[in-house]
């Protein structure tokens, strides 16, 4: 039994500075400079948009992205099939404004309930080379929103990676734990693409030319699959050489979070059935530290409830600690979210076994439906 437990102990020592070397070095998003390379030339931008049954977001929204202080912009509103009055409000503000353009989508047999299908229609249509993508319940945090984003295709910068939060809701647990998961994820794809390895993006703050996107044509290596129009996309197309990572506080976007856990386990169903297709090596990286989470807390817990070598296991665990703590911290910091933070311990386990009952539940059955 001792030689056993000396085993687990020498596993756990490995797994604990495997994912603490996580932190410290692939991570390093958190270290990251400030100060970021932009370009003096503000290039003409397509805004594009892709709705389904979204009027009420687009009323609220619609004016927030007009409002933007930029010089050379159009707004590409996409229709996706709606029944509610989607159409009725693009047609709205598009009789008042004319650097609207529309886009109204009819159920394809081919391409039913595809957003890619959607957004292919509002790309083909947009006048502009350099294409920024929101969602409709989106809305900017600033009016330099796009000049933010922009400004960030710089020399062979073709893609921009951009950080979508959420509205911060007073005392609610839920919502702190869903930013806290947003300010995770962020820190990992911009850590990556800052290392050379761009793996994925979000479409509520991502900006791409359409040099890039037909060079990739489009999303037809992944069109079978609902979705994953933005990290998909990012994880074919993004290369060391082509990706920018924006991070400056005045162009990120904030979007309405889920409310219900059953409503945000059901979002993250979709984003993690997407992950399953990434390219393997970003599956292995990315799966080797799930896996070394999982493992860290599963063998110190074993280890302190038989208080085997307790001193050595809680020197590993504080020690790990401290380290992901920084880390996290400095991300949040720079991304505004300070708050989310204080109940780290608590998050990081609930959203471990949360994603663990998520891919339990995807092997069960498949999410198929965008909206």
């Amino acid at each position: 039994m001792k030689i056993l437990l000396t085993y687990v102990l020498y596993t756990f020592i490995g797994v604990a500075a495997i994912n603490s070397c996580y932190y410290l070095f692939f991570f390093v998003f958190a270290f990251a400079k400030a100060k970021q390379k932009t370009s003096p030339y503000l290039p003409p931008v397509s805004l594009i948009i892709c709705s389904k049954n979204e009027a009420e977001n687009l009323r609220e929204n619609i004016p927030k992205w007009l409002k933007q202080k930029y010089q050379e912009f159009e707004l590409v509103l996409i229709n996706d099939a709606s029944i509610d009055e989607t159409k009725d409000v693009i047609e709205e503000f598009a009789s008042l404004h004319t650097n609207i353009v529309q886009v109204h989508v009819e159920n394809n047999e081919a391409f039913w309930g595809s957003k890619k299908y959607a957004l292919t229609l509002g790309i083909k249509k947009a006048t502009h080379k350099h294409l920024l993508f929101t969602d409709a319940d989106c809305h900017p945090e600033s009016p330099y929103w796009i000049q933010g984003m922009a400004n960030h295709f710089i020399g062979k910068k073709e893609l921009v990676l951009g950080y979508g939060a959420y509205e911060k809701i007073k005392g609610s647990w839920l919502n702190k734990l869903i930013r806290f998961e947003t300010v995770l994820t962020a820190m990992q794809y911009y850590s990556y693409a800052i290392a050379g390895k761009p793996y994925m993006g979000v479409g509520r703050n991502l900006a791409y030319t359409t040099h890039l996107f037909y060079e990739q044509r489009g999303f037809i290596d992944h069109m079978q699959v609902q979705s994953g129009d933005d990290d998909l996309f990012v994880n074919q197309a993004g290369t060391k050489e082509n990706v920018a990572v924006n991070y400056q506080s005045n162009s990120f976007t904030i979007s309405k979070p889920k409310k219900t856990f059953s409503d945000w386990f059901t979002q993250k169903r979709r984003h993690v059935n997407v992950a399953s297709h990434y390219r393997f090596a970003d599956k292995f990286f990315l799966g080797l530290f799930y896996t070394s989470q999982l493992l860290f807390f599963a063998l110190a817990s074993l280890l302190l409830t038989l208080l085997f070598q307790w001193e050595i296991v809680v020197i590993g665990v504080v020690a790990r600690y401290l380290i992901s703590w920084l880390s996290i911290g400095m991300s949040a910091y720079k991304l505004k979210e300070k708050d989310v933070i204080y109940l780290y311990p608590i998050n990081e386990l609930f959203l471990l076994f949360f994603q663990l009952s998520i891919f339990i539940t995807n092997l069960i059955s498949k999410p198929n439906r965008w909206k």
